[in-house]
Formats: structure tokens, sequence, C-alpha cells
């Protein structure tokens, strides 16, 4: 179906849904006054205050069958978090990190991982029903790290109402998470208390890096009639935050050739590993999330409830990068140059000079990246007799990541070079008789297009028989179907034109990194470094001759792939329990059926005409059943000790990138990324114990022990392989990271602790410790041994104050370039202050990244640093209303 049928089918099919609950309202609002209305959903959206909204919390957790962590929702903004990601960080168990991987570290929280796991072993889950969203960053759409998880930078807090994290699964959870569920459960109509809600709030967003203000603007209508059986919600936001990033990278690590002239005037340099670059890389972006939500809800009668809700959210995310480059690795390799005073730590040659400098400048400029995700939700439950009910979804969702209009300007760069490692501390590097202040002449240009697109069709029905027994109280089961589909595609990748290396370079007015450029991570203290403006990169490349803008010639069908599965799904479970105890046991069965086409090189009757070569589209298919048994129990030792214990199978598909089999190459690091259609998903067994002791008001005391028994975890590898080098004309070796299954093991504790004191006071601390890891001594990806989160808050009628404090150790975040990246131990400190005015109206502060961190990178060892980054402090000062 093309883009424009598209558009025309979901005009059709929410005008359609739209019309029959209409039709509902409409009956719903001559029905009379009901004298008993069902039992509200997870969430209660009006809460008015920290204390509140933590007892709340506790409330759910403590009447789970299933071991859960809960947020409910506070007043707009009352919290210092500014999408979904940062509104779960503190629970225990939960960990984020700002990227997906390919685009280095942010100050915005855009990745969620549970229990020491990847993100992708991770289910995310709006009402039950999965979210597509789209990530803004090339790498993220193309290559190696097209993955399962959700971009939560797509996902504004104002969303809302609650988010149950379960940890522990029961049958009639979607299945798709190793680790666990994360369900956002949104504001819904008839959970308003008044008949009329409105809310509004406009902060002011300050970095202090990028030295920039820019606005964030939020609102919600919601209405509903007298006889609370028909309501609407309209919720909208606009957001746009100055985002410039210091960085320093390291990217990748090559070994020094045997015949190079290095190795042989030094022969025990041979094999020793050499920085391939390293960067002054300087990142500056204003972007700007902008969407809504909606619901309708109609209860026409006692025993029938009908709603549709939808999202949309939009990420304009345009950016430029700069990153000038001293180049090691080509100086010895390719230049064929012997470096003097070498210094070798850990087989790594950490410090040397040359007399030249094979590196260039980098001049990236993105003006049309972004991502957008939306989603539409038909669903109702209808009460058939006072035992049996009966509720199902159907719904699709739609997610893409763009990058249109890229342009990639490279200059040469002249002098010698000398660098020095220094751990995990930034490398000092200088350039004897070189000048970074100015461009050099022309050395590549390109750029292009990429787009990632992700959309899920599902129908689901559930039925609920309760039963007059004493142990067993009540039959579940339902099925679900689901349609999805994932494509990466990169119909350009440009190369210089005719006209590219003699035609004038971009027009430069002089502009320089800023002046404090690198002062919060050292390393850079008096280089000057030039850069383009980013308008006049693009204007350079749209002058005909100087790029080769030929979608036939310049299709990079390597980096494409499209993984299409379809999912049929039956479950049936039973809830028990006694005086003091209570569970529920359950099968959930799972056919997928998986479709995989890869672009593989050559074949009997290629595709010809891309100067990546020919190729041919192949097709690879396989079907496989898992079987997910699941029992969960509690038992109230005394009135307020509560132990549960839970063990269940679980599975989580492979990210697509692994599935997609196709090679992905960077022609100047001399690396690059495959996959493997052969994947099995991850299957594990888990086990759960733990005891909560709710010793008084608002207060718990907990630990929890948790074992993954992961038999089919994908692990990363890399090797070498010979591949048509478009920059050097030529065949090269580079190396390659591929996906394989193996098995490992999962293991850890939990423990919380939360406490109201002093009539005003509270604290909430909470500590994880996992160990995971292979089970040939590998490490497990974003395997942080030990998190702790410690949060304290004031709060009396007027004001309320809340400071936040996260560390997480350092774990391996993947294999970038050939090359592991690991996050050295990251602390993160926020506050928040509420000040009310009036009843109505509340002075708010927030800040992010008070001790205003550097993120930091490293490859196998401390002495193979990979990056280091620093985001800058973020402030937040606004007003919100309330009517």
């Amino acid at each position: 179906m093309n883009e424009l049928k598209a558009r025309q089918y979901q005009r059709t099919a929410i005008a359609a849904a739209v019309a029959g609950v209409a039709m509902s309202m409409g009956q719903a609002q001559a029905q009379a006054p009901l004298q008993e209305q069902p039992v509200a959903g997870p969430q209660t959206v009006v809460v008015t205050g920290v204390r509140a909204a933590l007892e709340q919390s506790l409330r759910q957790k403590r009447n789970a069958d299933a071991v859960v962590e809960v947020v409910t929702a506070e007043d707009i903004g009352k919290m210092p978090d500014k999408n979904v990601a940062d509104a779960i960080q503190r629970l225990p168990g939960v960990n984020t990190q700002s990227s997906a991987g390919g685009e280095g570290g942010f100050g915005e929280n855009d990745r969620v991982s549970l229990r020491g796991t990847s993100p992708s072993l991770q289910q995310t889950l709006f009402n039950g029903h999965a979210i597509s969203t789209g990530d803004w960053f090339v790498l993220n759409q193309i290559g190696g790290n097209v993955g399962r998880s959700s971009s939560f930078s797509l996902l504004p807090s104002e969303l809302v109402g609650s988010i149950v994290v379960q940890k522990s699964p029961t049958a009639d959870l979607v299945e798709g998470g190793v680790s666990g569920a994360i369900n956002v459960i949104t504001r819904r109509p008839l959970d308003f208390k008044q008949q009329l809600t409105v809310e509004a709030s406009v902060q002011a967003n300050y970095n202090d890096l990028s030295s920039k203000t820019e606005p964030h603007l939020s609102g919600l209508v919601s209405w509903k009639n007298a006889s609370n059986t028909a309501g609407i919600l309209i919720q909208g936001f606009s957001e746009k935050a100055a985002v410039r990033r210091d960085g320093q990278e390291i990217l990748g690590y090559t070994p020094i050739s045997a015949t190079s002239a290095a190795a042989i005037a030094n022969p025990a340099l041979a094999g020793v590993v050499v920085p391939t670059f390293i960067g002054a890389a300087l990142f500056e972006q204003t972007k700007k999330r902008e969407g809504g939500a909606f619901d309708i809800e109609v209860r026409p009668n006692r025993d029938l409830t009908l709603d549709l809700n939808g999202f949309y959210s939009k990420l304009e995310a345009p950016h430029q990068n700069t990153n000038s480059l001293a180049a090691p690795a080509n100086s010895i390799n390719s230049l064929g140059l012997i470096p003097g005073n070498p210094v070798v730590r850990n087989n790594t040659l950490v410090g040397a000079s040359f007399t030249r400098n094979a590196g260039e400048v980098d001049n990236i400029y993105r003006p049309d990246a972004g991502g957008e995700s939306w989603y539409l939700d038909f669903n109702g439950k209808w009460r058939v007799s006072e035992r049996f009910s009966l509720s199902g979804k159907v719904g699709k969702t739609h997610g893409v990541g763009w990058d249109r209009d890229d342009v990639y300007y490279q200059n040469n760069v002249d002098g010698g070079m000398t660098y020095a490692l220094n751990g995990l501390a930034p490398a000092s590097v200088s350039y004897p008789g070189g000048n970074t202040a100015v461009p050099g002449s022309t050395a590549w240009a390109g750029g292009g297009e990429s787009q990632s697109v992700d959309r899920e069709e599902y129908a689901q029905l559930d039925g609920e028989l309760r039963l007059d027994n004493p142990t067993f109280h009540t039959v579940r089961f339902g099925a679900r179907w689901t349609d999805h589909k994932r494509t990466a595609e990169h119909p350009l990748e440009t190369r210089p034109g005719p006209t590219g290396f003699t035609n004038p370079q971009p027009a430069w007015n002089g502009q320089m990194y800023p002046d404090d450029f690198g002062s919060d991570i050292g390393g850079y203290s008096g280089i000057p470094y030039f850069k383009y403006d980013g308008a006049a990169l693009g204007a350079w490349g749209a002058i005909p001759g100087n790029r080769l803008l030929d979608y036939v010639l310049r299709h990079n069908w390597m980096n494409e792939f499209e993984v299409a599965e379809k999912t049929a799904a039956l479950y049936g479970m039973v809830d028990f329990g006694g005086d003091d105890w209570s569970g529920n046991i359950g099968l959930r069965a799972i056919e997928t059926r998986q479709r995989t086409v890869v672009n593989l090189p050559g074949g009997p009757t290629p595709i010809t005409g891309s100067a990546f070569g020919p190729y041919t589209p192949t097709t690879f298919e396989r079907t496989y059943r898992d079987y997910l048994p699941s029992a969960n129990l509690k038992y109230n030792l005394t009135p307020d000790l509560t132990l549960r214990t839970a063990l269940a199978k679980t599975i989580a598909r492979p990210d697509y990138s692994a599935l997609g089999g196709s090679v992905s190459l960077n022609d100047d690091a001399l690396s690059g990324s495959g996959g493997n259609v052969n994947l099995d998903p991850v299957r594990s067994t888990n086990f759960d114990i733990g005891a909560e002791w709710y010793y008084a008001p608002k207060a718990l005391l907990s630990a929890g022990l948790f074992y993954m028994d992961l038999r089919s975890i994908v692990a990363q590898g890399t090797s070498t392989g010979s591949y048509y080098n478009n920059k050097r004309e030529t065949f090269t070796e580079y190396q390659i990271t591929s996906p394989y299954n193996t098995s490992g093991k999962n293991k850890g504790v939990e423990l919380s602790w939360q406490q109201p004191f002093l009539d005003n006071f509270g604290m909430l601390v909470n500590y994880t410790y996992a160990d995971g890891e292979l089970d040939d001594g590998g490490e497990l990806l974003n395997s942080s041994k030990n998190t702790y989160n410690v949060t304290g808050y004031f709060e009396n009628e007027r004001f309320s104050a809340r400071l936040a404090y996260n560390w997480r150790s350092k774990y391996k975040a993947g294999v970038d370039r050939g090359a592991s990246q690991h996050v050295d131990d990251m602390p993160s400190l926020a506050a928040s202050v509420n000040v009310k005015l009036t009843d109505k109206l509340t002075l708010t502060f927030d800040a992010l990244n008070l001790t205003n961190e550097t993120i930091k990178m490293y490859a196998e060892n401390e002495d193979r640093p990979r990056a280091f980054y620093s985001n800058g402090r973020t402030f937040y000062l606004g007003l919100r209303g309330k009517l």
C-alpha cells in the first residue's frame, strides 16, 4: 500500500471509529444516572501531592499478585521527569541510558532496561498494546543498531496516568519481555473526579552548555457528563530544546599490520592496536517534540464500556556534527609512517608522534532528521453476566525515523600529530606544524537519505469467568494476533561528483568552535577548531556536480532489510487464593511466523546498476512456537508482611538488525556490522522470591532475589572480511561485528526502603545488584552490577521539593566499529521545587544533571577509551495551572 493510500485508509479507519464511539456517546447521554459503576482500571489520575502519589503506588504494588513496581501520576510537571524513561528511572531494578548505541551519549534518557539486561529484552506497552517509535539518529535507522527497544524521547511524561513495571510475567501479559514489561497507562476521562478538568503548563528550558532558552508547553482538557457515562479527553504538547554536546571520540581500534613499515622497524608493534581516529566532536541541535493524545470513553450502561484513544508524537531533530580527527591507525597502515616515541600498554599504542596526520575534519549536516510515532486503539469491556465478562482491543501503531538531505563534507588536514591516551581522562592531542583553525582542501563528500519504518496491527480478545469456589476464584483466557513489519531503507549514499574536488569549498565565514569547547571534559586547552555554518554545507551539497545524487547508482542496498512477523497467541490462567494467600498460574502459547528479506551480493539474476555491486533480495522464512508457563504466589505472613515468589518461562525476539543479514560498512574506520537470519529468540526461565514489609502508613522495606537462565541470549562477536571500499576503490579488510546465540545467567538482589518522617519529610532508597554473564565468560550487555537511588522530599500545603540521586556502575553497551563500548560509572542528580501560589496556580522549577557529569566510555579495557561527552545542566522554570 503506497503512502497516499495508507493515509486515506488511516483517515477512513479513524473516522469510522470516531463515528461509532460518538453514536454510543449520544446514547449514553440519554441514560439515567447509574446506581453502580464498574471498578476503574489500575490508575487513579487525581492525586494531590507527592505523599498521596507514593501511597497510591504502594497500594497497587501491595495488592498485585505479580512482582511489580508502580509509578502513579501527580499533577503535570510535579517531578523533574521530562519523558517516560525519567518517570521510572528511580525504581528498583530499572536502568536508563541516553542513547540506543550509535549516537553516543546525550542529556535525555532514551532507553530503559530492567535488571541488568539489554533494553531490547524488556517489552514497552501502552495500555497493554505495543507502540512503534522512530529513531532520529541515522545509525539507529540502518546498520547494526536497529533494535526492538522503544525510543522514550518520543514519549513525554505528561501522557502518564500510571506506569506499571511488571517483573514477573502472567499468562495474560503480552510476550516479548524476558526481563519484564513496562506498561504505560494513559489517562481516561471517566477516571477524573471533576466533570471538567483543565490543566496547562508553560516552562522555559535553559541548558547552560548551549546557553539557550527554549519553551515547553503542555495542556489537557477532560470533560465528562454528570452521570459519568461519557467523556472526552484531549492532550497536547510542544517542547523545544537546544542541545550542545562537547566530546572527544576515539572511533575504534585497529591492529598494526605486521607488514607495515612501523612493524618492520619495530616488530614488537605488530598486532598492537592503535586508535583509528581521535576526534574533537562538537554536536549541535535544536530539537522540537510536538504531538498530543485523545481519549473518548463511553459507558452507556453498567455492563458496557467502550473507549477510543490515540496518540501522536513527532520529533524534529536537525543537527550538525563537526569532528576534527587525528588518525593514528591510518598514519601507520595507510601512509606507512613510523611512530615516534611509541608507548605500549595493555597491547595498545597509547602514545606516539607522527610527522604527518592522515586525519580529516568531518562536517556532517542533517537538516531533516527526526522521528514519528502514533497509535490508534479501540477497546471495550462487556459484562455478559454477573460472573462472565469479555474485553477486547483492536488497533494499529506506526513509527518512523528518518534522515533526509544529509550532507557530509571532509577537509584534509596538515602538519604532524602527537597523541597520548590517558585512560578514563581525555586523550592529549596536538598538531605540530598544523593549522586546525582554517578549512583544508576537499578530502571527501557524501551524505544521503535513510529511513526505518516500524508498524504493527493487533487484535485481542479476553474472557474472564468468576468461579463460585473458595480456592479458585477466576479463570482468564484469551487470544491475540499481530502483524508486524520493520524495514530499514538506504536509498541514497552519495560520494563526490565530477566537480566535487575542483569546485570551491563550502563558504566559510570564520566560524569556530565555542571558546569554552571541551572545558568540562579537558583535553583541548588552547586548540582552535574551525566549523562551517550548516546552511553553507547544505548549499554546497545542492550544487550540481559536487555530489552524485543518483538514486540508482548510489543506492546502498547493503544497509537494507525487511523483517515481518505474524504472531498468534492463546492463553489460559487461573487466579486462586485463601484468607492469607493468593496467586495465579497459567500458560501462554505463541506461534511466530517470521519472514526476513536481506540483500545478498551477486546471485544468478541480480539487480544491477548500484555502485555497491549487483545484489539479490533473498527471503528467509521460519516458524517457531513457544509455550510459556507462569506462576505467581503471594502469602501474607502477617497483616504487614508479604512474601512473594514467581516462576515463568519468557521470550524476547532478536533485534531487527540482528536478524537483517545485510552488511553495513564504514569506509573510514574499516569496520562494519552484519546480521544473522537464523537467530533464535532469547528464551529464559525466570525465578523471583521476595518479602515486603509495610511496617507503617506510606512505608515499605522490601528485599527480593531474581534469577534468569538465559538459554539463547544474543551476543556479539567480531571477524574480518574483505569488502569493496568505495572511498579507496579497492577491496579492503574490515572488522565485522555480527550476532550469535549463546547462553548465560543473570541473577541479583533488589532492596528498597520508603519512609515518611517528621510530618513533611520523606526518603526513598533502593539498591539493585545484578550479576549477568555469558556461560563462556563474556559480558552480558547492559549489565551494571550496582545501581542505587536516593530520593529525599519535603512537602506541605504550599511548598514541595525533591532531590533525587541516581548511580549506575559501569556496563557494556555493545560493540561499535569492531571494539567494545563500555560506559563507565554514571551518577546523576536532579531536583524539583513546586510553590503553590494559589489553589489553581503553581510555580515550578526543575533541574537535571546538577553535577554536570561527563559520560565516559571505553573499549576492552580502560587503556582504550572510546568517548567522553559533556551535555551540561538543564533547568526548567515554569507555571502550572489547573481548573
